[in-house]
């Protein structure tokens, strides 16, 4: 059975049981501040167990994106070492929200597996919750399994494996394991499979994890039992489809083989031969697909957060197949069209979006090659030097340089190192990047737990038609930022807008019927509540709060958030249906706008897309907004909906004319009131995506007027009219390239005259000629180039000069290659010491080198030391 047909299965037999069929989640959280990826299947209904949102359906199924390489959940390091771990996998699941429980649950689990997919009931084994001081044993769930598996295949499990918690607070329960032994038949009758279960065996694995969620975990520890129960179950896909393909390795299933295959065509390699490429090509063939998902999402790899850990799994793979697979060349973005093929049938976005996934990647292989083939030098000496040092540590200080200077991820020096027979000193690379941290770090934020003012109370946003309304307060909590307090309020409902979808929070104040006001600096957004950030707790907090928008800055907020719109609209209609937004951020002052683009705007498609957007403005078209529309007829409609945002069934759907997209922010009530629009600046900010930055309203107006101020002045200290103000500027710029050229020609001649008059400051002795002299001139170049021609014309030359230029210290010192040859000169070496003369360092080859300094008091010293240590090797 091929593994499209595996679940689709899944899903078709849960639909069959009353379930509603959801799509994944985007495997990039956006949303929630504790969580960077989708790393379980239950993350998109986390909000449903806190209780922060309503129960939309009481059955549902899904094949859930997820991904594990940060945090408690970090796999990355077995990945593709082992057979069975991934970065990126698929996790199968059926949920109730206060539905069926454990015997529908475990009931259609069995039924599933054995009599739908067919697997060996002789090969399966349940694990129940043993028990503890606080939760009996799950005799419910045991007893549920004696009706399929007899007694000595349900096994007893800790709280570790068979009690599933939230976190350290939160819904919880015990939960049954579903393992299966897949070994040979004569492995098999050697050791019984039930002292393998949880024993971390390939070949006997936990394929389905059924939690039955019946606790609450309160502050404290104290468990008490949840009103309703859910059941949340994961099963992975990669597993499953090893299990019934009757395969010893995830990676033997036709869910990786056409992407390895196509590894080992590209690479000239065979599959399946040698250990170290086998772990090589299953490192590549998992983490395309982490990546190409991640990009098809919106998250590109950069040196921060999620683009962090996404840069990084790509880096891990170029680095195996530079080093096991001899690939020098970027090979990885060619698999894109292969991942598309295996899931482009499920997941419609790695085909929607597959040339933006290749170039990303292929610009990413390309920059790292060339770090890597730099850093591998510069480990080689790293390493060499330890060696010499009879050491087999890397030190701390010296991975760090290797990745704060060189790019070198730490996973990356530790990988190459354990190859050597090396290992990193961690604590010490963890001092160093601490110590970096200190001098840059912006905040550090610790966050007491939630005090309830008024229990159960839903929290709704009426901002869409208020700006100000009568609140009252829910909770509140107290979070220090760099040794200042702030507060974090949560009303019943509020017109304030917390910042999500690119767009900015409000600000505002909120007053209470004393007449005290409390400033609002900010909203943000956290799991679905709007979270109002105030510098100072108000005194009355069960007091009834009149809340008031900052009602100037939301206007202008409007204004560039429907501006956005209109410039994605028009941007499709002048470059083409390939444009896709990939990002946002709408503030009061101003409009930025990423999007999927191969090339750089020209100036007329700049202006033609500005003058859509005018027009579009200039027709002061009405909004036309449907708050409460079914997802699928918003897409009907022709609705954008962008990849990596999660949509309910029903959205809000925001209208301009032609301009259709789903969107939850707050717009103008038609385009006139935007006012005018202008592009500030297009640019690139990664491989296949542009910026355009904009200002709409009083902003244009301002960017104007700053603008016809310039003119105005160029006007009155060039004294001619505006239309000359250009051809004046570039007739000055040609007056200018002429002085320069006559620079440029006298200090050559003052060169020829200083290296005429060196030549005579030449002593010689014992066959060696000599030249120290301190210089004046203007730029370090310069002396190089008299350092080469003196070079030319002097034979068995030593020639060392210093000079101050601009109040610092410059060395520079070139021998004769004779010399360096014969006396094992080595003006590189020599350069380093005695520059610590002149507070400063410095580096180069044996006939050539120079140095900076603080210090030019010093330079004499350094003559005197750089004459010494020469003679002595002489």
């Amino acid at each position: 059975m091929k593994a499209a047909q595996i679940r689709q299965q899944f899903l078709d037999f849960f639909e069959s049981k009353k379930h509603t069929i959801v799509p994944s989640a985007p495997m990039v959280v956006k949303d929630d501040p504790t969580l960077m990826f989708t790393n379980a299947g239950m993350n998109q209904f986390k909000d449903i167990f806190l209780d922060l949102a309503p129960i939309k359906h009481t059955r549902v199924a899904d094949s859930q994106k997820c991904l594990r390489v940060s945090g408690k959940h970090n796999d990355l390091e077995e990945v593709g070492v082992d057979t069975y771990h991934h970065t990126m996998f698929e996790m199968l699941g059926n949920w109730s929200f206060g539905d069926y429980f454990k015997k529908e649950a475990i009931a259609w689990a069995w039924e599933l597996l054995v009599d739908v997919y067919g697997l060996p009931e002789e090969r399966l084994y349940a694990t129940i919750f043993e028990g503890n001081q606080e939760v009996p044993r799950d005799t419910e769930a045991f007893d549920f399994w004696k009706q399929y598996l007899p007694e000595d295949r349900i096994i007893n499990g800790n709280a570790k494996d068979n009690f599933w918690e939230m976190g350290e607070t939160g819904p919880c329960g015990p939960c049954s394991e579903i393992h299966i032994d897949l070994r040979d038949d004569d492995e098999r009758e050697k050791v019984n499979g039930r002292d393998l279960v949880n024993q971390d065996h390939p070949l006997v694995i936990e394929i389905w994890n059924l939690v039955f969620i019946q606790f609450n975990r309160k502050s404290g520890g104290v468990l008490e039992k949840l009103p309703k129960t859910h059941v949340d179950t994961g099963m992975g896909f990669e597993r499953l489809c090893m299990a019934l393909q009757g395969k010893k390795s995830n990676y033997d299933t036709d869910v990786f083989q056409p992407i390895i295959q196509r590894i080992a065509q590209l690479s000239n390699k065979e599959y399946g031969k040698d250990e170290q490429t086998d772990i090589a090509i299953r490192v590549v063939a998992d983490h395309i697909r982490t990546v190409a998902f991640s990009i098809a999402e919106g998250q590109l790899p950069s040196n921060n957060k999620a683009g962090y850990v996404i840069r990084r799994i790509l880096r891990r793979a170029i680095r195996y197949a530079y080093t096991f697979l001899g690939m020098k060349e970027p090979f990885i973005y060619e698999l894109v069209s292969v991942l598309d093929e295996t899931l482009g049938g499920h997941f419609e976005e790695i085909g929607k979006q597959k040339t933006l996934i290749e170039q990303v990647v292929k610009e990413e292989e390309n920059a790292f090659l060339r770090t890597l083939s730099n850093g591998l030098k510069l480990m080689d000496d790293v390493i060499q030097k330890a060696k010499n040092k009879d050491s087999k540590i890397i030190e701390g200080d010296v991975a760090f340089k290797l990745y704060d200077t060189y790019g070198f991820p730490l996973d990356l020096i530790d990988l190459i190192a354990r190859e050597q027979g090396f290992t990193v000193d961690n604590e010490g690379f963890n001092v160093a990047l601490e110590k970096q941290r200190a001098g840059s770090r912006t905040a550090i934020s610790e966050t007491d737990e939630w005090t309830f003012v008024r229990e159960n109370q839903a929290q709704e946003f009426i901002g869409y038609d208020y700006s100000e309304s009568k609140i009252e307060l829910v909770k509140y909590r107290t979070v220090t930022d760099k040794k200042k307090k702030l507060y974090h309020l949560v009303f019943n409902h509020t017109p304030f807008y917390g910042e999500s979808g690119g767009q900015i929070g409000d600000t505002g104040i909120i007053e209470d019927v004393f007449g005290n006001e409390y400033h609002v600096i900010n909203t943000i957004k956290e799991h679905n509540e709007i979270i109002h950030v105030l510098p100072k707790l108000p005194e009355h907090l069960d007091a009834t709060f009149s809340a008031k928008i900052a009602l100037e800055r939301r206007n202008n907020i409007k204004k560039n958030h429907s501006a956005t719109h209109l410039l994605h609209y028009a941007l499709r209609k002048v470059l083409g249906d390939h444009v896709q937004q990939k990002g946002s951020l709408v503030a009061d002052t101003h409009l930025s706008f990423d999007f999927s683009h191969f090339q750089k705007m020209t100036e007329n498609e700049i202006a033609e897309v500005e003058g859509i957007v005018n027009k579009l403005i200039q027709q002061n078209t009405i909004l036309q907004e449907e708050r409460a529309l079914p997802i699928d007829e918003a897409k009907k409609r022709g609705a954008m909906a962008l990849f990596g945002e999660k949509y309910g069934d029903v959205v809000r759907m925001i209208q301009f004319g032609d301009s259709v997209e789903l969107c939850g922010g707050t717009h103008v009530s038609s385009t006139g009131e935007i006012g005018l629009l202008k592009i500030t600046s297009e640019s690139s900010i990664a491989s296949g995506i542009r910026r355009i930055e904009a200002v709409t309203g009083n902003g244009a107006l301002k960017y104007f007027n700053e603008h016809l101020t310039i003119v105005k002045e160029l006007e009155q200290t060039f004294k001619v009219p505006t239309q000359k103000v250009l051809s004046s500027i570039h007739h000055l710029q040609e007056e200018n390239k002429k002085l320069q050229l006559k620079i440029k020609e006298y200090q050559k001649q003052a060169l020829t005259s200083l290296k005429k008059e060196l030549k005579g400051d030449v002593t010689e002795k014992d066959g060696i000629s000599w030249l120290i002299k301190k210089l004046e001139v203007e730029s370090a170049d310069q002396i190089r180039d008299l350092a080469y021609q003196l070079k030319g014309e002097i034979n068995n030359l030593i020639f060392i000069a210093g000079a101050n230029i601009k109040g610092k210290a410059n060395l520079t010192i070139m021998f004769s290659q004779n010399l360096v040859e014969k006396h094992g000169l080595h003006a590189g070496n020599l350069v380093r010491e005695v520059a610590k003369e002149i507070q400063g360092g410095g580096g180069g080859q044996p006939f050539f080198a120079s140095a900076g300094g603080r210090n030019p008091e010093g330079i004499e010293n350094a003559f005197a030391k750089a004459k010494e240590m020469i003679k002595a090797k002489l």
